[in-house]
């Protein structure tokens, strides 16, 4: 028994579940799991065909990668058993996911539920200590906005977090907080003299070397999980709710959902917690088992491309050249392909790809220029503007916007940091190289409308650094994070913004928030 948080982690982050998640449901859905090891076997050819799965040489045979996989979608509600023909069904969420529903959006929701005990922590092989009744993800958020603690580590999350939080009562949360502030000023001097005994690894021994190791792995598995939520952020080895998220996880704190009941059953458990975001209950009828033709095979596989597509780039229409692209992938007639695409859908996916864009802006100079291009690519397929990347010619900025229909240009600078302010040098530049010399890299007659720059986050002057430029140029400026161009994309996806909307948003001489968009 596991005397400690458990998270299953064949990789340790969220991205790549749309994919795993559609590999499956291409191989193994309506199918029966248990013992089927030539199924499970072919469900780990695929993942490693689809590079997310490492290759090699298997050491058993028996299709354990898969199982382990397997685990993964069950730990997180997107799958389960029928209790009534033992074949696998996708809970809500799962449907949510393959149907082209933002990632983000709906494994945020599964990971905020994510709760012990539950139908995965308690079976067979995991069997999560029942001392603990918590909503992980949502305890570290709490202390993570507590201001006697504002930050955590992965070593005070894997010492004192996974072992000592139990329950979410007051009496465990401030007994939790004050562990985590002794540890801060003793470190390892005030862990349990029986602290390995108590805590030891769920196969083996402790290894004398790194003798926290499965408890800092552990760590790192939980930071990224609720690094993909998009509330949260590592920065020099610490984690931080992102400034602009704030009022969302008090939101979020501020709700107490009820724990999920009957882990034990499997089946009722699963559904419950597999409920997506656009849904209270799951009605579903699944007593009739689907027949299993060559054209649901074929519409699955088209599907599990689609997705694998999404989550590269921003999708937000069936075309000529998406059908071609996915025929290539699946062999499978064109005419097929465009109708399932069509009628699957219709509008494209954008929210998968805003899971890679979001992590861009966070890089550094290291996916740089994909930030730019991504940048181009969103206000040209999403918001409809002749966008250029125009960063490699060098003394401009990183994308020119260009609108015809309302008559401005803008432009554009990615920062991909985590608190972003303009220096001297980058001042000078956006000034002097950028407005003044725009006809160096522009050929439209419009009128400069605003300059902009979207970064991860941003420092707290940065409001008072957009206002110099303004007042040095007279051209209207603003600054604005990434999250926030993210919801821009998702309201757009339901309340369209025209130029001139966002012309003013952009124009707002300070940092967007979230209040501009709506």
């Amino acid at each position: 028994m596991l005397n400690y948080w458990w998270v299953t982690r064949p990789k340790r982050k969220l991205n790549a579940i749309p994919e795993v998640l559609g590999a499956f449901a291409d191989l193994s859905l309506n199918q029966e799991w248990e013992g089927q090891r030539d199924s499970h076997l072919a469900y780990e050819d695929a993942l490693e065909v689809a590079g997310l799965k490492r290759k090699g040489e298997r050491r058993d045979q028996t299709g354990g990668g898969a199982r382990t996989y397997m685990a993964w979608l069950v730990s997180l509600g997107l799958v389960f058993k029928q209790d009534s023909s033992g074949k696998i069904k996708l809970t809500l969420a799962g449907e949510a996911i393959m149907n082209g529903d933002s990632p983000v959006q709906v494994l945020s929701s599964q990971v905020l539920k994510y709760q012990f005990p539950s139908s995965f922590s308690t079976g067979r092989g995991v069997q999560v200590a029942e001392r603990f009744k918590i909503r992980p993800f949502r305890f570290l958020l709490k202390l993570l906005d507590d201001d006697k603690i504002g930050c955590l580590t992965e070593e005070e999350i894997a010492k004192i977090v996974v072992t000592e939080a139990e329950n979410e009562t007051e009496k465990c949360y401030n007994c939790v907080v004050d562990r985590i502030i002794q540890f801060r000023n003793f470190g390892d001097k005030c862990l349990e003299e029986d602290f390995f005994t108590k805590y030891k690894p769920s196969k083996g021994a402790v290894n004398p070397d790194h003798p926290y190791s499965h408890l800092t792995d552990l760590a790192n598995t939980l930071v990224n999980w609720l690094e993909y939520t998009q509330l949260a952020k590592r920065e020099d080895g610490k984690l931080y709710i992102l400034d602009d998220k704030h009022e969302e996880v008090v939101s979020i704190l501020r709700e107490s959902p009820s724990f999920i009941d009957r882990p034990e059953q499997h089946e009722y458990f699963q559904r419950k917690y597999g409920i997506d975001p656009k849904h209270r209950k799951d009605n579903r009828n699944l007593a009739q088992t689907q027949t299993i033709t060559a054209r649901v095979i074929a519409r699955q596989k088209i599907m599990q491309a689609y997705i694998a597509e999404s989550l590269e780039r921003p999708i937000t229409r069936i075309t000529p050249q998406l059908v071609d692209y996915i025929v290539h992938q699946t062999g499978i007639d064109g005419k097929l392909v465009e109708e399932v695409l069509v009628e699957q859908y219709p509008t494209g996916s954008v929210g998968a790809f805003m899971t890679k864009y979001f992590e861009m802006a966070f890089k550094g100079r290291e996916e740089a220029v994909d930030f730019e291009k991504a940048t181009v690519e969103l206000f040209h397929d999403v918001f409809g503007f002749e966008s250029k990347h125009v960063g490699p010619i060098g003394l401009t900025p990183d994308v020119l916007l260009i609108s015809d229909l309302d008559g401005y240009q803008a432009i554009i600078d990615n920062k991909a940091y985590s608190k972003y302010t303009i220096s001297n040098d980058h001042y000078n530049r956006m000034v002097h190289n950028y407005i003044e010399n725009l006809a160096n890299y522009s050929e439209s007659n419009n009128n400069l409308a605003f300059f902009s720059y979207i970064a991860g986050g941003f420092g707290s002057n940065i409001d008072g650094q957009i206002r110099n430029i303004v007042n040095t140029t007279g051209i209207n400026g603003s600054a604005i994070s990434v999250s926030n161009v993210i919801r821009m994309v998702d309201i757009h996806n339901s309340n369209p913004f025209n130029h001139q909307k966002i012309k003013d948003v952009f124009s707002m001489n300070r940092q967007v928030l979230l209040k501009d968009l709506t």
